[in-house]
């Protein structure tokens, strides 16, 4: 015992209570809540039919493995796992990547921004104005994917018991809502130019920041299409798709540039408007994607590969119901299977349990499933379960 802590004699004179008979001193009391609040924490995170303990924050990194032929056959041999917590430690690394893509791609993105908006003030070109103003929404899509991927990374709470993934598919309606506002603005401006034409200066000028403008938002795209594929964000890849469509418009400046310089000056503000035109196009495919995403749509070839796993397992006689969900680039399912009514109990939370593991490793990306077993030969006891009426045999609840 420290010299910071009393013992229970000490309390009692201090309070005027008399203490229990056994009373426990204070250190072991207070293991012992700690104990009894990390059972309780496992309980609520795990089900009998599924031992899935979450962690409650980044998990220690383990050191590298050792190089070379020999390390490498080890580790083939090596077998691996297919504890969930290894799965959520995937996405939160794959949050970790997704932040440093946003990061870099915004430096690069603000750059070439700077460095056309520096061209715009000398040439005063409208095509040249729309492509920049682009740029700068494009950019600043990187803001909320930037903060939708540092709160996935935070661990589930009570209230929000699937944790923050879905903040990623919201970013995606503030994506929407800046190529919009970049439609808008590159509209008008290219309508009035047309109306009041105004002479391009400095053409080379603004071919050059047209090529920087391309070889910028390309590097971009390929980067974010690159890191959003490796680690499932569609809002990663989608903004990517998004920077490629500004790589050929600033092409499209070029091509203007080349029209002003052969005496064509109204095929800048003609420009302007297909870059308009561009925008728009890409907002279509951004407003779809979104809202696959908010409405929990999944590729239906993800669905047929979850179930020729589940109906092969050991023990599953047939897939009753599966279902699956995206929250932000982690993907959840939930699955129904009929085994044999005359297992123990045991038997069936061991195929359960064999069944999960199988679904994690055969479908990309998937982080979390709950499996529940109901009896094969009780074809109403998943209907009565949902009802509330007492399930015919304990097997249809474990």
């Amino acid at each position: 015992m420290t010299d910071k802590e009393s013992s229970v004699n000490e309390l009692t004179d201090r309070t005027g209570r008399p203490a229990p008979v056994g009373a426990t001193p204070p250190t072991f009391r207070r293991e012992r809540l700690v104990r009894n609040e990390r059972s309780s924490q496992r309980n609520l995170q795990c089900r009998s039919h599924l031992w899935r303990p979450q962690p409650l924050g980044r998990r220690p990194r383990q050191p590298p493995p050792p190089q070379g032929v020999a390390s490498r056959g080890q580790r083939d041999l090596r077998p691996h796992s297919h504890d969930a917590a290894d799965s959520i430690d995937n996405a939160l690394e794959s949050s970790a990547a997704g932040i440093r893509a946003v990061k870099i791609s915004l430096l690069v993105l603000g750059i070439t921004a700077i460095a056309q908006i520096a061209v715009v003030t000398i040439s005063g070109s409208i095509a040249l104005a729309a492509d920049t103003i682009h740029n700068f929404s494009d950019a600043l899509t990187a803001v909320p994917l930037w903060i939708a991927f540092a709160l996935s990374t935070k661990a589930a709470t009570r209230r929000y018991t699937y944790g923050f993934g879905r903040v990623e598919d919201l970013a995606g309606l503030f994506v929407v809502a800046m190529i919009t506002m970049s439609a808008i603005i590159a509209g008008y401006e290219a309508v009035v130019r047309l109306i009041h034409p105004q002479p391009v200066e400095n053409v080379g000028w603004v071919a050059l920041a047209g090529l920087i403008g391309f070889i910028g938002n390309e590097w971009v795209a390929l980067y974010r299409i690159g890191v959003g594929r490796r680690i499932g964000s569609a809002a990663l890849v989608a903004d990517g798709l998004h920077a490629r469509t500004d790589g050929f418009t600033s092409l499209a400046v070029l091509v203007a540039a080349g029209a002003v310089a052969l005496g064509v000056p109204l095929a800048d503000p003609i420009i302007g408007l297909v870059i308009t035109v561009a925008i728009l196009a890409v907002l279509r495919t951004a407003v779809r994607d979104v809202f696959h995403r908010l409405l929990d749509s999944v590729d239906p070839a993800l669905i047929d590969t979850a179930e020729a796993v589940l109906a092969t397992r050991p023990g599953v006689r047939s897939v009753r119901s599966l279902r699956m969900r995206w929250i932000g680039h982690r993907l959840h399912a939930d699955a129904e299977l009929d085994i044999d009514a005359t297992l123990s109990l045991a038997d069936a939370h061991r195929i359960a349990h064999d069944a999960e593991h199988g679904l994690i490793h055969a479908v990309p990306k998937l982080t979390t499933a709950l499996i529940h077993a109901y009896p094969a030969d009780h074809p109403n006891a998943a209907e009565q379960h949902r009802h509330g009426s007492e399930p015919p045999t304990e097997m249809s609840s474990f």
